[in-house]
């Protein structure tokens, strides 16, 4: 094992660089108490780099990042309109290509209300807004299995075929029981739409029941996703762990993340947990290029991510000084949000850097 966590930086558009920059001084300032060691390598891999290479993520590139431990990511894309990125070659390119040569199976939203943040859901506080998303990243609508059939005439025709498999429910709902089984309330809800899905709801469902049988100790529970969406508006606190296919996760997550004070305090990880490729951390917020470069973004979201990075990445590896340093960075986060009580984060009066100083004056 290397005696220091190998970080692969993509800065990526507008305001990734400086939410990226603002939580790597975290780290410097968070790993020496932690004992936690360290190395970062940064890559230019995003929207802008296309546009002045017409490279988007090469064979040789994905070969190079399999050599860390974690790839830290900022936000791609967002940029004005130009015909080149028609079509998401940003997001097919980078995101989507990571996660499927990586083998990031798992992505992890946890849905917190933090101290000072304000839900959009009156009377919900804390105690009710405390779960976790656990979303299968590799298969169903996202694996680009479909076409056109006559294009751009009267007559088009298009499918998107929705892909389950065995292997891949059954290593996505498993990592959720194990993780639920780590948690206080031991509860884990499976949401999906058996009831018209009926080929591949059936798939995870009947996987869910007959891997539940190792995990007598976790409760569990089956929501169809307009029914999750309701509850998680109106009763958020049935959720402890929640796991769920590829698209609906996409959906329900930001859902989480507006009902817990809005992408600009959503944290997010594509794991490989099984640690056979590094696995990638996000804030889930866009590049905002509006306010690049003015010292106005917001890095918190950006922040906590990394905390994660340092939690998951270390517990993958066996590294516990970046587990701790990871809790360090997370608990530093969680003292400064009372300061936004009743600000907005996007327009809280604070700059990039200030926010950043004012987590690394909590550690």
């Amino acid at each position: 094992m290397s005696d220091s966590l190998k970080i692969a930086i993509i800065g990526g558009d507008g305001i990734g660089p400086e939410v990226v920059g603002a939580a790597m001084n975290v780290l410097e300032a968070a790993a020496p108490a932690s004992g936690c060691k360290y190395e970062s390598t940064e890559f230019p891999f995003s929207a802008t780099h296309f546009l002045e290479t017409g490279h988007v993520l090469e064979d040789v590139d994905i070969a190079e990042l399999r050599k860390f431990d974690a790839i830290f990511l900022g936000a791609v894309g967002g940029l004005p309109n130009d015909p080149r990125l028609a079509g998401g070659v940003i997001e097919k390119g980078i995101l989507l290509k990571l996660r499927f040569e990586l083998d990031q199976y798992i992505n992890l939203r946890p849905v917190t209300l933090y101290p000072g943040i304000e839900t959009p859901l009156a009377g919900k506080t804390s105690k009710d807004i405390d779960f976790i998303c656990v979303r299968e990243n590799t298969e169903d609508l996202y694996c680009g299995v479909g076409g056109f059939v006559r294009k751009g005439t009267p007559q088009e025709v298009s499918n998107q075929t929705m892909v389950a498999t065995r292997f891949g429910a059954e290593r996505c709902i498993r990592y959720a029981f194990e993780l639920a089984k780590t948690r206080q309330r031991k509860q884990l809800t499976l949401v999906h739409k058996t009831n018209v899905l009926t080929f591949a709801g059936d798939t995870w469902f009947r996987t869910f029941q007959d891997v539940a049988s190792d995990y007598p100790e976790v409760t569990t529970d089956y929501h169809h996703v307009d029914a999750c969406c309701m509850y998680m508006v109106a009763k958020p606190e049935v959720y402890d762990v929640i796991v769920v296919p590829n698209m609906f996760g996409d959906i329900i997550t930001d859902l989480g993340a507006a009902i817990a004070g809005g992408m600009g305090i959503a944290s997010s990880g594509n794991l490989n947990p099984d640690g056979t490729a590094p696995s990638m951390f996000e804030p889930v917020h866009g590049s905002a290029p509006d306010i690049a470069g003015q010292n106005l973004a917001n890095p918190i979201a950006t922040i906590d991510s990394l905390g994660l990075l340092l939690r998951e990445t270390g517990r993958i590896k066996g590294d516990q000084a970046a587990v701790t340093c990871g809790e360090r960075v997370g608990a530093a986060v969680k003292a400064v949000t009372p300061k936004f009580a009743g600000k907005s984060l996007d327009r809280s009066g604070y700059g990039t850097d200030k926010i950043g100083q004012m987590v690394i004056d909590s550690l």
